[in-house]
């Protein structure tokens, strides 16, 4: 909750630049989320993407938050777009996993599941070449 509230002053002494003012918002989410107050992460998580619509570490927390508040169908929005911006991150493609089993749509599970493994390994194989 401290680390909250400093990071919260710190928001208002934090420049123009757009991606500080999202990384600002963004580890305020963090603590929020530490502290398991899952709505007003969402809303700081939201704040770092109206500064930087591009930020998917923030995406990835709003899903996460999201997913903890069981809005499923906001968090498989916000998941798929950062399979849009990243179309191999693998966590994307995970979260999308889950959130589908969540749902029942096993299939969609499935196949999202499928999607990370492989992605999973096409890294491996990079990361050993």
């Amino acid at each position: 909750m401290l680390k909250s509230k400093l990071r919260q002053g710190f928001l208002l002494m934090s420049d123009a630049n757009p991606r500080q003012t999202a990384e600002d918002h963004y580890y305020v989410a963090l603590d929020l989320m530490a502290d398991g107050q899952l709505e007003k992460a969402v809303n700081s998580y939201r704040e770092s993407l109206a500064a930087d619509p591009t930020f998917t570490e923030a995406m990835h927390g709003l899903a996460r938050a999201l997913q903890g508040l069981q809005r499923y169908d906001e968090a498989i929005e916000v998941a798929q777009r950062i399979a849009e911006l990243d179309p191999d991150d693998v966590l994307a493609h995970t979260s999308l996993s889950v959130l589908y089993q969540k749902k029942g749509m096993i299939p969609e599970a499935e196949a999202e599941g499928a999607k990370a493994r492989v992605l999973g390994w096409k890294q491996q194989l990079k990361g050993k070449s």
